[in-house]
């Protein structure tokens, strides 16, 4: 049976299947690895293969998917290796971010970022595992926001769902822990100390460094073939 997508008539129809599939990989529902199968996704979602085609299309620019020219696609499997590359980055990038943020945060920006801390808060001290995980992914988005500089966006925005990704898999951290990290965080750049605020991101991106490749070791694909899987009848259902 297939699953009706409600119609958001502000969205094409490439954007809905986008973000339903987005959705799913980044919260686990669809595990690396899993195959992506056209007629079977066009039919959950009630969208032709076009459209479809091209948010699969997307999401392989966003790292999510690998297409198999004439077989077909499958959730990219993150391996170890792929988590390790992803903390090399952030903790260069998101630090600059940080201390960018904390030199020219305005004061709107600075209501938005602590009342994303509150949201995160309220999710922790709700123990919501899921809206932890969202909350925290995009406490630091809104970070590289507040950097005000276009070129880092555009660096950091390929990453932001491979970073979500990331907080769905480590959303068992200690929360309280990762909550504290953020408050240090708010605080520096509130402050407008950027030399505290670059200190402050780094120290919390490498606090879970050894953490999330501890889980990427048991939870990540360690070695897989995308066309091999392609010819597979393995595949990722979407899932209400």
């Amino acid at each position: 049976m297939s699953t009706e997508v409600p119609v958001d008539t502000r969205k094409s129809l490439r954007d809905i299947a986008y973000d339903e599939i987005r959705g799913r990989i980044v919260n686990l529902v669809l595990a690396p690895g899993a195959r992506l199968i056209e007629r079977d996704l066009a039919a959950e979602l009630n969208v032709s293969r076009i459209p479809l085609r091209e948010a699969l299309s997307l999401l392989q620019q966003d790292g999510l998917v690998v297409l198999v020219p004439r077989q077909g696609a499958i959730v990219s499997p993150f391996t170890v290796d792929d988590v390790r590359d992803l903390f090399d980055v952030r903790e260069s990038l998101e630090v600059l971010a940080a201390r960018l943020a904390a030199e020219r945060a305005d004061a709107d920006s600075l209501n938005a970022l602590s009342a994303q801390l509150e949201t995160a808060r309220a999710a922790t001290a709700l123990n919501d595992k899921p809206a932890i995980a969202a909350a925290n992914a995009r406490f630091h988005s809104m970070i590289v926001e507040m950097s005000a500089n276009p070129l880092l966006e555009s660096l950091l925005r390929p990453l932001e769902a491979r970073v979500q990704w990331l907080f769905h898999l480590t959303k068992d951290r200690d929360p309280g822990q990762q909550c504290a990290e953020h408050e240090h965080l708010y605080a520096a750049i509130a402050d407008r100390d950027p030399d505290r605020a670059a200190a402050s991101a780094f120290s919390h991106v490498h606090s879970g460094r050894e953490m999330s490749l501890h889980l990427a070791s048991i939870w990540a694909e360690r070695s897989i073939d995308p066309v091999e899987a392609t010819k597979t009848r393995r595949r990722g259902r979407l899932r209400s």
